[in-house]
Parts: structure tokens; C-alpha cells; sequence
């Protein structure tokens, strides 16, 4: 069976997850995989693009390097990234045959979406010295946690998937801070009892703790400003920018401009076209970054949200720059009920429309999920 097939096949979601199954069916077959260097990244936001920096760099410096991120906008093949560019269909082909192998069938078939990707990317990354590795949901108990890493970073933690992780900070970031091991570099955070919490578990499990204001020197600082200047990144991509280069110097190398001046994974503030950006962020900390980074404009949003999203805060955060909301239809379940999002924005009282095209005279920000974002680019033929 197709990889297609196979992964047509599995639900995206669950309302339950099974903390156990990943686990063991890792045991099963893990002598038999590769084993690269797992750099763990773990948090609410910016992980794509911190992730990216930093697999970019080792790539460039003569690594041979593996990405692996979550969700994809338009093709699955966006999830598996190698030595600069996206898996190949036929590498991806090649490594679910060899995975379909060495999985006993009803193991495989029990996997979760996320679950099988997982342990293909690892079969895809076969050959690499390195693997950044994102994880999907949460932290300790993610498919992506089982791998034994040389680095965990964190970056910021703010509330997210409350019904998997809590409703609490505490309870978030001790789900997502568990994650760590022997070493781990702790990114820029909002919440103060963050950083207390990491330590705390840094101390229980004998891991060497580090903070990103620590270990970013003037050199650091200074060569994050000169490239986010050049490429016109917004201040959380340089902070995610700063943590990237903090942890390949971490690792025992040297950060410098050759190696680090990139632009950010596609879908961060990217701009589309002259008057377009399309942002990914779907929760209130990509919100508020979003908010600072427009601070005395005015933009049409171009938006929809799943319904478990705060959508009330988030639309609250981005409501000083906007100038009008325009809803985009995005066919999934798990998208939030028209009469809700409208109810939010009647008592936010900001005027509101169904999109239905792009004027030259507008300033427009597309905002929302990977959905979102792959509803927008298809629409406007940008894929």
C-alpha cells in the first residue's frame, strides 16, 4: 500500500491520546533505526522557524542534517526536510516500504498519523549526523520524545491544547519541560514560573540547565540584530533566530553570518506578495509577537481558527491593528462555528466580512492555522 493510502487511512486527530502505544512500538524496532543526533525542540511557538535556523546552519556547515516539522501547509513531503530541501516522494516511498518492514502489521496499523510520520522520518533520515526534531503536542509524552537527544530547547511556553497539557502555566510547561534529558538550553519566556519549573526538573533529572540570556553573548546579539535587519525580520524572529544560534554554539560550534543568514520557515510573517503576509500562528503568544510587529498600522485579517483556540483573546490581541475582519471558509471539522467567531467579533465590536478577494489599496495579514494558511495559498493559486 502507498504511503498516501496507508496515512488516508489514519484520523489527524484524537480526542484521546494513548501514551503507551508510541513507546512500545518504538521498542519493538529501534535497534534496527537510525541513530543521528536528536535535537529536541519543545514549546508553544516558534519552533518551526528556531528549528529551521538551526538545521539550516548545521547543513551549511558541512552536517548532514534532518528536519522534521509539523504540520505541513501544502504537501506532506514538507514535514521531512533533508540537507536543505523537502523529502523527495520517492525517498518518502522508499523509507514507508522499508518502515512497513520492520513494523508487525498491527502495529503499524495502530499508529496514529503523527505517530507513523514520526518513526518514518527517522527511517527517511537514515545517514543523517544530525536530526532537529519538533515535537507535535506537548513534550514528555510526545511520539518525538522517545528518542535519546544531545540537546532539548524550549522555546516560549504559553497556554495551548489545554484538554491534553492543563489549563494552568504550571501544568503546561511541566508536561513540555519533562521532555528533557542531559542537556537543555531554555529559550526567552513570558511566564516567570517557567524558568523556575525548568530547574526544578533540570535538578531532579541531573540535566545541565541552560538560559538563552546566559549563553547569548554580544557577538550573538549583535549578528541576530545585523541579519534579522538585512532580511527584515520581526522581533520574535530574531529572538528565535538569537536561541537557534545559542544552541549551535551549545553544541560546540561557532555562529556566524555565513551559516545563519536565512529567512525563517515559510509561513512566520512571510510576505506573499507586495500588500500579503500569511502567518501560521494560531494561539495568543504568535497574537501578541503579531501585534508588536504591526504596532501603529492597520491591516484587513484575513482569518479562521479551529474552535479550541482561544479565539476570543487572540482576536482581542490583534484588535489594535486591525481595520476589518474578513472570515475565510476553510472546510475541516475542526474549524470553530461561523456564528461563534461572529459573536466574538460583534463584542469586540470590529467589522467583519466573508473574504472573497484581494484589492491592490489594502494591507492584508492571513493569520490563522496551517489550514488556514493552505485554504488562502490555494484560493490565490500561490502553490
Amino acid at each position: 500500500m502507498s504511503l498516501n493510502d496507508f496515512l488516508a487511512k489514519k484520523p489527524l486527530f484524537y480526542d484521546v491520546i494513548d501514551v503507551e502505544r508510541f513507546p512500545k512500538a518504538y521498542r519493538q524496532i529501534a535497534p534496527l533505526l537510525p541513530s543521528p543526533k536528536i535535537i529536541h525542540l519543545v514549546g508553544t511557538n516558534g519552533k518551526g522557524s528556531t528549528g529551521r535556523f538551526l538545521a539550516t546552519a548545521l547543513h551549511r556547515s558541512g552536517k548532514k542534517t534532518g528536519h522534521y516539522t509539523s504540520p505541513h501547509i501544502l504537501r506532506f513531503n514538507e514535514r521531512i526536510w533533508f540537507d536543505g530541501s523537502d523529502v523527495s516522494d520517492e525517498m518518502l516511498e522508499a523509507a514507508h516500504q522499508k518502515l512497513l518492514d520492520l513494523l508487525p502489521e498491527k502495529t503499524a496499523e495502530a499508529l496514529s498519523y503523527f505517530e507513523y510520520t514520526t518513526l518514518l522520518a527517522m527511517v527517511a533520515y537514515e545517514g543523517c549526523d544530525y536530526v532537529v526534531m519538533e515535537a507535535g503536542l506537548g513534550g514528555e509524552f510526545d511520539a518525538t520524545a522517545v528518542f535519546d537527544k544531545v540537546l532539548s530547547i524550549f522555546t516560549p511556553i504559553d497556554f495551548d491544547h489545554a484538554a491534553f497539557l492543563g489549563t494552568t502555566i504550571g501544568s503546561i510547561a511541566t508536561t513540555k519541560l519533562r521532555s528533557m534529558e542531559s542537556l537543555a538550553l531554555l529559550g526567552k519566556q513570558k511566564h516567570s514560573e517557567v524558568e523556575t519549573i525548568a530547574r526544578a526538573i533540570a535538578n531532579e533529572k541531573g540535566c545541565r540547565l541552560y538560559l538563552v540570556e546566559d549563553r547569548k553573548t554580544a557577538k550573538i546579539e549583535d549578528l541576530a540584530l545585523h541579519i534579522a535587519t538585512k532580511n527584515s525580520l520581526s522581533e520574535y524572529l530574531r529572538d528565535n533566530l538569537t536561541l537557534a544560534m545559542a544552541a549551535f554554539e551549545l553544541l560546540g560550534y561557532e555562529a556566524t553570518e555565513e551559516l545563519f543568514d536565512q529567512n525563517a520557515l515559510f509561513g512566520r510573517l512571510s510576505q506573499i506578495e507586495s500588500n500579503i503576509t500569511l502567518d501560521v500562528g494560531h494561539n495568543a503568544l504568535a497574537a501578541e509577537s503579531i501585534a508588536k510587529a504591526y504596532a501603529g498600522k492597520k491591516i484587513t485579517l484575513i482569518y479562521n481558527t479551529y474552535g479550541d483556540k482561544e479565539y476570543w483573546e487572540i482576536v482581542s490581541l490583534l484588535k489594535p491593528i486591525i481595520e476589518s475582519v474578513e472570515i475565510i471558509d476553510v472546510d475541516e471539522a475542526r474549524i470553530v462555528k461561523r456564528s461563534e467567531l461572529e459573536r466574538v467579533l460583534n463584542d469586540l465590536e470590529i467589522s467583519f466580512k466573508t473574504f472573497d478577494s484581494i484589492y491592490e489599496d489594502k494591507e492584508y495579514l492571513v493569520f490563522g492555522s496551517f489550514s488556514v494558511a493552505e485554504t488562502f495559498l490555494k484560493r490565490m493559486n500561490k502553490h
